[in-house]
């Protein structure tokens, strides 16, 4: 059984990410840190069979450590791994004083080090795997400069380094690809006032924002159908950083 691990399942994105591999065929473990009913109603949800609802911190190691003896203790591979664990919050980017060093650190410390880390207590099994692939979740943010916050936005940018990066070192076994979606419709642009929206929407010339189901197609297409790319972000934006059409 191929196996995909999707941190952040318990989230929109993620649970359509986590929806969209089970269709694909992969066992999938749909890691949450701190919604463990979530997490389970998901699994619950999943078609195929073998899924698991498990908690996978991404700033404890010791819960890294633990998914990695799991899953090298359980039959099959480990083929995917979605890195799509995320913080942020608002804060206008000229009000340097409220974005305070805690919730910086914060940010980077999940964004940047959090999927890092998970690359690399996984990266063993990864390796054993025929294929394998990281897919870490960034945002459009890191190309514009745009976003919630100065440190979300520069924590995407990292983020995509790291992805470059990562994809020359662990080649040829693994592969690894940033998909980058702009404005998701959903949770968090759910929070923010409809005017905003509307004018995100007005400024991305497909005229629409992304779907979360928008984002697992992507995340499905680097991982079954793109073998030979890696090293890439892939937009899923509807061209927003073109500006409006």
């Amino acid at each position: 059984m191929k196996t995909a691990v999707v941190t952040g399942a318990s989230g929109g994105i993620g649970s359509a990410i986590a929806h969209r591999l089970a269709a694909d065929g992969f066992s999938v473990v749909a890691g949450y840190h701190r919604s463990a009913e979530r997490a389970e109603s998901l699994v619950a949800q999943l078609p195929g069979h073998g899924h698991q609802a498990m908690r996978i911190a991404v700033l404890e190691p010791e819960s890294l450590v633990s998914l990695a003896h799991t899953l090298a203790e359980s039959p099959g591979s480990l083929d995917v791994l979605v890195n799509c664990a995320g913080v942020t919050r608002p804060v206008p980017h000229d009000d340097l004083d409220a974005l305070d060093d805690s919730t910086i650190d914060e940010i980077f410390a999940t964004n940047w080090r959090g999927s890092f880390a998970a690359i690399r207590v996984l990266r063993p099994l990864l390796d054993k795997a025929d294929g394998a692939v990281v897919v870490n979740i960034s945002s459009v943010a890191a190309v514009t400069g745009q976003g919630s916050n100065v440190a979300y936005c520069a924590s995407k940018a990292a983020l995509d380094s790291m992805t470059r990066s990562l994809a020359r070192a662990l080649a040829p076994s693994v592969r690894v690809v940033s998909v980058s979606p702009g404005w998701v419709l959903g949770e968090y642009a759910d929070k923010m006032p409809p005017e905003f929206i509307d004018a995100q929407r007005v400024a991305t010339p497909l005229d629409r924002l992304a779907t979360v189901e928008d984002v697992a197609r992507a995340v499905s297409a680097v991982v079954s159908d793109l073998p030979f790319t890696t090293g890439a972000i892939i937009s899923v934006d509807g061209g927003r950083p073109l500006g409006a059409a």
